[in-house]
Parts: structure tokens; sequence; C-alpha cells
């Protein structure tokens, strides 16, 4: 995949390596990281995971190397003691064991061994002491203990103590045999069972072994260890977390910050989305990758069926607008004495309305949706004329009065209508707007108008509308029972009736529209002139 350019000059080109997907720029990096979660984020468990994982292998890895040091150390001890056992066993004749404890510095080559023991002990500064000593069942006699700086060594023949290190081998070290070395605070000390020709056991040899620099190395290799662990703990984390915020944490908060992010509102704003998440490109080459090309796929088949069902409701949404429109056209043609009064009304209503929508006449109510609804709703404000008998649909002269009582019921004839339509077909908000207008567009501002007698702003607002625009076109269209007057006789007459039969606010747009409504008056009469001579 492609790095870009952005990603690499944000971020650098290292950072910039370690993407496993098409890199992002830095403004939707900062708003994927800002996203919460509802307890942990998966990079802060990530983090805490891999820290106590590195804190406990680390842990366990200085113990352990600590440990195998000390080993070593003591390994080397023995080995020590071993060479000086083996140079006490040349040093010391153990058949003159017993003449060395009688007569002391006066025995026959007592001096000799005890300079050679001397010179052992000052040959390292880890030998503390030097001590040869025959043990009993009251304790031990010396033989020879070398004389420390300040502490000169007990007298040959001396009566001592067992060390209470040794208590616990009192009956091996009666029984002449050998016995495992003792660490007894800093010092490392090996007996060393000492024989005369006839294989008895007369005394045993000790070298006192000092473990202070032992102790001291070992925590010097402790601090090394550590410091060594702590570095590599801190490389292995920040390695470790770039590789999961790559891998992992970046590829499912890009996936998860775009699918959140994904518009149905309109097809080219869907295409859009999934332009986006096709160029994430998400190759992490696991399960995180399956889960991209599995939401890619879904969100394709998605894109398509949902393009597919708009289509289709286009489709349905078309048709039911054109047979109802095909209905309004069939009553309007009942309707000898209209011409295209469906069409001019409707006309009239927009311009109306969007003057009022300039002005800002109830502009809480005048958006865009109430508007065109309102346009497409106009055709059907007579629609009850169907119920209408044509013997007074179209009656040439004045209707009686129980002949207009029948006449002004198709208002609520119009309005049942309308509320069957809606009943199966819910969806269709214009429709609303339809009952309404069939309803009580012949409704007067002052109450006095019918079915109902609704007055002022009771009367849904684009009934009042319409009123205006019903009665411009019927006052200066041609019937079979009258003339049409002029344009701005009809305009003076409405505008006589404002506070009366019409709204004031919709009057006030009605004028300052005139130009815009004369203009279109003009055009359907020339269409009307032009159909009557053909």
């Amino acid at each position: 995949m492609e790095k870009d350019h952005e990603t690499t000059k944000h971020f650098g080109y290292l950072d910039a390596f370690w993407w496993q997907q098409t890199p992002l720029g830095h403004r939707e990096v900062l708003e994927i990281l800002r996203h919460k979660c509802r307890k942990m984020s998966l990079r802060t468990k990530l983090v805490l995971l891999l820290t106590l994982a590195l804190f406990l292998f680390g842990l366990a890895s200085v113990f352990i190397s600590y440990r195998l040091y000390i080993y070593a150390a003591m390994d080397q001890h023995e080995r020590l003691s071993a060479g000086m056992a083996h140079l006490f066993l040349n040093i010391v004749d153990g058949d003159k064991v017993g003449e060395y404890i009688e007569r002391g510095e006066n025995a026959d080559g007592y001096k000799e061994a005890y300079a050679r023991l001397l010179e052992i002990k000052e040959s390292t500064q880890d030998i503390k002491y030097i001590y040869i000593y025959k043990v009993t069942e009251d304790g031990c006699t010396v033989v020879f203990d070398v004389d420390v700086p300040g502490d000169p060594g007990d007298p040959p023949g001396m009566k001592i103590p067992l060390d209470p290190a040794m208590e616990i081998y009192r009956d091996k070290l009666l029984a002449g045999e050998a016995v495992p070395p003792i660490i007894d605070g800093l010092l490392f000390t090996l007996y060393t069972p000492i024989y005369d020709s006839q294989g008895v056991c007369q005394a045993y040899a000790a070298a006192d072994i000092s473990t202070y620099d032992m102790e001291q190395q070992a925590h010097k290799y402790l601090m090394r260890i550590t410091f060594i662990f702590l570095a590599l703990f801190v490389t292995l984390w920040l390695i470790a977390l770039q590789f999961a915020k790559y891998n992992l944490i970046m590829p499912i908060n890009s996936l998860a910050h775009f699918v959140d992010k994904f518009a149905y509102n309109s097809e080219e704003a869907m295409e859009r989305s999934l332009k986006k998440i096709r160029r994430l490109g998400i190759y992490t080459g696991d399960e995180v990758e399956n889960l991209y090309l599995a939401y890619l796929k879904t969100a394709e088949d998605s894109v398509r069926h949902i393009k597919d069902i708009r289509e289709k409701n286009e489709t349905i949404s078309q048709m039911q607008k054109t047979l109802i429109m095909t209905m309004a056209d069939l009553v309007e043609r009942r309707d000898e004495n209209t011409g295209q009064h469906i069409k001019k009304t409707a006309a009239y209503v927009r311009i109306i309305m969007e003057e009022m929508k300039r002005q800002g006449i109830y502009k809480r109510e005048l958006t865009d949706k109430f508007i065109d609804d309102v346009v497409m709703a106009a055709p059907l404000h007579d629609v009850g004329k169907i119920t209408i008998p044509d013997s007074i649909l179209n009656k040439p002269s004045k209707l009686t009065d129980e002949e207009f009582e029948i006449m002004k019921s198709h208002t609520v004839a119009g309005g049942r209508i309308i509320v069957r339509i809606i009943d199966s077909v819910p969806d269709t908000d214009y429709l609303y707007e339809a009952a309404d207008l069939a309803t009580y567009h012949h409704e007067r501002f002052d109450g006095k108008g019918y079915p109902v007698g609704l007055d002022g702003e009771d009367i849904p607002l684009a009934a009042r509308v319409m009123a205006v625009a019903d009665v411009f076109d019927a006052l200066v269209s041609k019937r079979v029972y009258k003339d049409g007057i002029s344009n701005e006789k009809a305009m003076q007459i409405i505008w006589s009736e404002s506070g009366t039969h019409f709204d004031p606010k919709v009057i006030k747009a009605f004028l300052a529209a005139k130009n815009e409504i004369f203009s279109v008056a003009v055009e359907f009469n020339e269409m009307e002139e032009e159909g009557s001579l053909e």
C-alpha cells in the first residue's frame, strides 16, 4: 500500500513504516484517538497486560540470574576450599596430630607446618581464618590456629567448645566423616578430615573464607542486571506498543471510526463513506484484516441494496403521486368551470409561501419541506368534488341554497378521501397537508367560513394560503356563468378582505409578490385561449 505524504510529514518516515493500512492524516489520527470507550480501551488493556507480562518476566529473569550468580560464586568458594583442603593434607601429618597437641611448637615439624599454613592464609584476603581442630566428645582441641592481626590464634592443646553452626554435624565429626560447607554470616567454612596412616580421622582442617566480597559483587551484579532489564523492558515495551498500535489498535479504531461516520442520507454520501473505508486498506494479515474485509463486503452489499430499495421506493412514490395527481385531474375535468385551476393554484401557493419565507412570516412553520409538501398537495384541495353530482357541479347558473349546501360538502368529503389514502400510504407526508387543504380551504379568518368555522391561526397555515390562491383564481378566471375580472381588480378585492376572509400576513406576502402572481395568471390565460382556439 502506498503511504501518503501527509502521514510521513506529520509522523516521520520511521512511524509511517509501522502502518498496517493506508496511513491516515494527523487530524484523523487525533480524532480517532479521542474516541472514548465505555470501560477501558483496548490500548489501555494492552499496555497493562504488556507491562505486567514484561515486569513478571523481568523479575523472574533477574531473580534467576542473581541466584545463578550466587550458585556460581559458592561453587567457586567450594573449589577454593577443596584446593586448600588438599594443601592441608600435604602440610599436616595425621600421625603427628597427638604430638602437636601435647608439645605444640616444640613438636617436630610444627613450626614448619604453621609457617606454611600462615603463608596460605596471607596468599589471599578472602581467607580470614585457618585452623585445625581435633573434635572430641567435650568439644574441640586446638592443633593449629593461625594468628590474625589483632586476633592471635589459640595455642595448641587448648580446649574450646564446638562451633554452634557445627552442632548439627557433631555425630559425623566424631565419626571422622566429611561434612558439607557451612555458611555462617559472611563466612564460608569447609571442614576437611585429616587421616593418619591407619585411615583414622585425627583432626579437621578448616578455612573460614569471607563471602563479603562475594556479596558485594553479587549486589553490583544485581544492579547491573536490573539496569539491563529496565533498558530492555523499556525497549521491548515501546516496540510491542508500536506493534500493537499499528497492527491492532489503529486498524480496529480506524474501522470503527469510519463505520460510525458512515452516512446513509444520500447516494453520494454513501459512496463517499464507502470510498473512505476502501481507502483504509487494512493489511495486517490476521483476524483484524478478515474483519475489515468482511465489513467492507457487507458495506458494499448494503449500499447496493439500499440503492436498489431507494430506486424502487422512488418508483413507487412516483407512481403514487402520479395516480393521486391523475385522480385530481379527473376531478378537475368533471368540473367544466375550473379549467387549469389545480395547476394555477399550486403555482400561486408556491409564490405566496416563498415570499412569506423571504419576509420571515411564520418562519418556524415555513421550512423548505413544508413548502414542497403544500405545493405537492395543492392539486388535491378540490378532490372532494368527485362526490358532487354533475348537475350541481356544472350548473351554468347560480346554485340554490340546498345545492350550495351540497357543494360545500366537498370539503369534508375531500378530507375523508385523503385520510383513507393516508391509511394505505402512511409515510407520504404531503398527504397530511392535502387533508388540511381539502378540508379547510374554505374557512375564513373571521370564523364565518365552512365546514367547521375555524378562525385566525386555528386554521391550518396551508389552508389559509390556499384560500387566497383559490379565491384569486376564481375571480380572474372565466367561467361559463361569468367573465373573469382583471388581475388588479381581483387584487383589490382580496386586499379589502384582509383580516376578515384572509390572514393579513398571507395577504401581505400576496401583495408583495403580485408581479409574479400576475405573470403566472397571464401565462395560464394565454394557454387556455390557445387551447380554446384549437
